[in-house]
């Protein structure tokens, strides 16, 4: 990884960020001045793309391979970015999974709960006052527990996100021990996402229905909010909501603080 960094840059971690929702975010932080670490599991080449652009833009990033959900890769990454850059400033859950064809029943509890957990609390020894944890979730997902409708075959994986997020909203105390704020970034059905593509062969009635619920999120503007929660000093805990206003009806969730498209 390329160590020729400023002080002053915000050293960013994005997962699973070689394409989609995650490439995007890097390209972002990026643009706003970070060095960005762009994770991949296997496709080191659209990673290294991903890289590339963000220099050619005039930006700082580097890549670094890991399978987040194998601790022993993710340990190795920790001694790479502390080997590298001696901190991180904010770390990005963005990884995620589980519609994967050759999935096995208990992967997406793995990748989107336990990994989830263990590589934020691997990586907190590195983070200094003021860091920043982002975990990426679905109004699916997030709402689970009021809301049921969840398009079919994607029940396990908004389940196993919605245990990701109460698993890391109860290391909270941990994280404010290291002064790092933990933040929430969730969504609607995004478009041009692998996971509405996917959708839209498996159940194509959920994604006509939130389409016809209102305009759905760009790639874009769901990067944006994540840079957002990344970098602003928010409340801790805050989460933010990114489109399907619908969602947001129900009146306790008024009070969380939510960015609307």
């Amino acid at each position: 990884m390329d160590s020729t960094v400023r002080q002053d840059q915000r050293i960013v971690l994005v997962t699973g960020a070689s394409r989609g929702i995650g490439a995007e975010a890097a390209a972002q932080f990026g643009a706003a001045g970070a060095h960005v670490v762009v994770n991949f599991r296997e496709k080191r080449k659209r990673a290294q793309d991903v890289v590339d652009a963000i220099v050619a833009a005039g930006g700082s990033a580097s890549v670094l391979g890991a399978d987040v959900s194998d601790p022993a890769a993710v340990e190795t990454m920790v001694q790479e970015i502390s080997r590298t850059f001696g901190r991180l400033d904010t770390l990005v859950l963005n990884a995620s999974g589980g519609l994967e064809r050759d999935a096995d029943p208990g992967y997406a509890l793995r990748l989107n709960r336990d990994a989830q957990v263990n590589l934020a609390t691997a990586m907190l020894p590195l983070m200094p006052e003021g860091g920043r944890i982002v975990f990426v979730t679905s109004h699916q997902a997030h709402f689970i527990h009021e809301n049921g409708d969840v398009p079919t075959g994607y029940t396990p994986i908004a389940r196993s996100k919605r245990a990701g997020e109460d698993a890391l909203r109860a290391l909270m105390p941990e994280f404010r021990e290291r002064g790092a704020g933990f933040a929430v970034v969730s969504g609607d059905m995004i478009d041009g996402t692998i996971i509405v593509r996917l959708l839209e062969r498996r159940d194509p009635d959920s994604v006509e229905a939130r389409r016809a619920a209102g305009p759905l999120p760009t790639v874009e503007d769901f990067a944006r909010v994540i840079v957002r929660a990344g970098t602003e000093a928010a409340a801790d805990g805050h989460t933010y909501f990114v489109g399907g206003d619908d969602y947001l009806a129900a009146g306790s969730r008024r009070s969380e603080y939510s960015v609307r498209l």
